[in-house]
């Protein structure tokens, strides 16, 4: 079973903003013993963003969707991942207490009365308009919900939001999977090699480790570092100490100069 991540908003694209989700989402799995298999970042594009979540329901990943789902007009996740289901949008009712006591909070918070049909109050219930079946995710902050439809969990752009929601989806419907498979990660620093001359090796200890995946990473080094290649193994923690110890061994045949890193 894979986990995705999508992230939405133009404002990512263009580079008004840098993305924050990525780099902690890999951090909150890789705290629980999980790892991120793919991620995808989407424009605010209706048609992009139904295309994309039709394609990730019909499959059998574990995928969160950090943005697009409030009320402004270039929130378009939670319209889309209905059309994507072929799911009507409705009105989710415990998602409508949920803003309307929020919108009473506030207003008690600033010593105002609230008006519960206001135009502006009504437009707010939208954010509670899920495809019909969605589950709620709690929102610790605001208490204005996320939805859960397929394995597919979204929550808004907002990080401050977004990572504890994320965090209980993690705490209370994947518990099982926290570290089912321990992983292993080693490397060495080749110096002066060429990663042409070093694929044949990657090629053979994947094939001897069905479970251990090979990587590399060049540099050209820099005024305190000269050029390298990182070049390790990482998967299965049995079969991948094993792997480094052959991994250490091959490039010595090779006459290789390497250092651990």
């Amino acid at each position: 079973m894979a986990i995705g991540l999508i992230i939405i908003g133009d404002e990512i694209l263009s580079g008004r903003r840098v993305d924050q989700h990525f780099p902690k989402v890999v951090q909150m799995l890789a705290a629980r013993g999980l790892q991120l298999n793919w991620a995808e970042i989407l424009a605010d594009d209706p048609e992009r963003i139904t295309a994309t979540l039709k394609r990730t329901f019909a499959g059998d990943d574990i995928v969160f969707c950090c943005g697009g789902i409030g009320a402004t007009p270039d929130d378009h996740t939670r319209l889309a991942a209905a059309n994507a289901l072929g799911l009507p949008l409705v009105m989710h009712e415990q998602g409508k207490i949920n803003i309307q006591q929020r919108i009473l909070q506030m207003g008690q918070e600033a010593g105002q009365d609230v008006d519960l049909n206001s135009d502006e109050n009504l437009h707010r219930l939208k954010m509670a308009e899920f495809a019909q079946g969605a589950a709620l995710i709690p929102n610790p902050y605001n208490n204005i919900a996320g939805f859960a439809l397929h394995k597919h969990y979204f929550v808004p752009g907002f990080p401050v939001m977004a990572w504890p929601m994320i965090e209980w989806v993690l705490d209370h419907h994947y518990a099982d999977l926290f570290n089912r498979e321990p992983r292993l990660e080693q490397s060495v620093l080749v110096y002066e090699a060429a990663e042409s001359a070093l694929t044949p090796l990657m090629v053979a200890i994947e094939a001897q480790f069905p479970r251990v995946k090979v990587f590399s990473l060049p540099s050209v080094g820099d005024a305190h570092t000269r050029r390298h290649i990182e070049l390790g193994v990482k998967g299965e923690a049995v079969q991948t100490a094993t792997a480094f110890i052959q991994l250490c061994s091959e490039l010595k045949k090779l006459n290789v100069e390497f250092s651990n890193t």
